[in-house]
């Protein structure tokens, strides 16, 4: 059935009567002048890195301590979190200081990186675990919503893009905004000098290219998170009626 419609400039509104499941209160038409009313922070972009092995030796603290470096050259701060002493989600409560730790860089970053070794063909447990320990909400406040993500992988064979496939997913139902490129580094014990510095390589120029990319994102919508994350159905909720249905504990 054809609906008519009234146009003002360049939106189109549709009468109530089309709508009648609709919250007339709460329906919001997105405009370019929204974004235009947001002020700029002017304070470094911060980010958070996680990276997935406790090893002597670990190629993925390697990677991230790289990725971190670069971060910082181009004008970021950064936290490389340690998940040494980090209990098992529900192993612990949540007043652990190894959780509590984790959880204020996830309030205090904007963007994130996730580096982990593949493991029997899947990111690490230690990385998931980290992963699970970050809420999804905290009353009406979600920790992950609308910052960037760059996911990055490490492996002792072939290359391999099964766990930042995996870390994509798991960024999405974060709500993060994940970046296009990622970075796969093979055979890891090959491309790390004594001094645990990353050899020149592609593999090096992937992980420069993709903590470019990260910072510009993150540049781009860090200011604009609250208005891209802002979501119709979650207007109608009151805060304590999100908290419940976000809750983990019961599953």
């Amino acid at each position: 059935m054809a609906r008519s419609s009234s146009t003002q400039g360049d939106n189109v509104f549709l009468p109530a009567a089309d709508l009648p499941n609709v919250d007339a209160g709460q329906f919001r038409i997105p405009r370019v002048e929204d974004f235009s009313a947001i002020g700029r922070a002017d304070h470094k972009p911060r980010f958070l890195l996680l990276y997935g092995s406790l090893r002597e030796r670990s190629y993925s603290r390697l990677l991230t301590q790289e990725a971190a470096r670069l971060l910082q050259a181009m004008g970021g701060d950064t936290e490389i979190f340690d998940p040494s002493g980090l209990p098992l989600p529900d192993g612990e409560p949540e007043s652990h200081h190894k959780v509590q730790q984790l959880r204020e860089l996830a309030n205090w970053a904007e963007g994130m990186v996730w580096c982990s070794p593949e493991r029997h063909g899947a990111m690490t447990g230690i990385m998931k675990a980290q992963i699970d320990w970050l809420p999804l909400s905290q009353g009406a406040i979600r920790p992950t919503q609308g910052k960037t993500l760059a996911v990055m992988e490490v492996s002792g064979g072939s290359q391999s893009f099964n766990a930042v496939n995996q870390m994509r997913i798991l960024g999405r139902w974060m709500r993060m905004l994940t970046i296009p490129n990622q970075s796969s580094v093979a055979r890891a014990y090959q491309e790390f000098d004594d001094a645990g510095r990353m050899k020149p390589s592609p593999y090096y120029e992937r992980v420069v290219d993709v903590m470019e990319e990260l910072f510009r994102y993150t540049l781009l919508t860090r200011d604009l998170s609250s208005l891209l994350g802002d979501r119709y159905s979650e207007r109608r909720e009151s805060a304590g009626e999100l908290s419940r249905r976000m809750r983990q504990e019961s599953l």
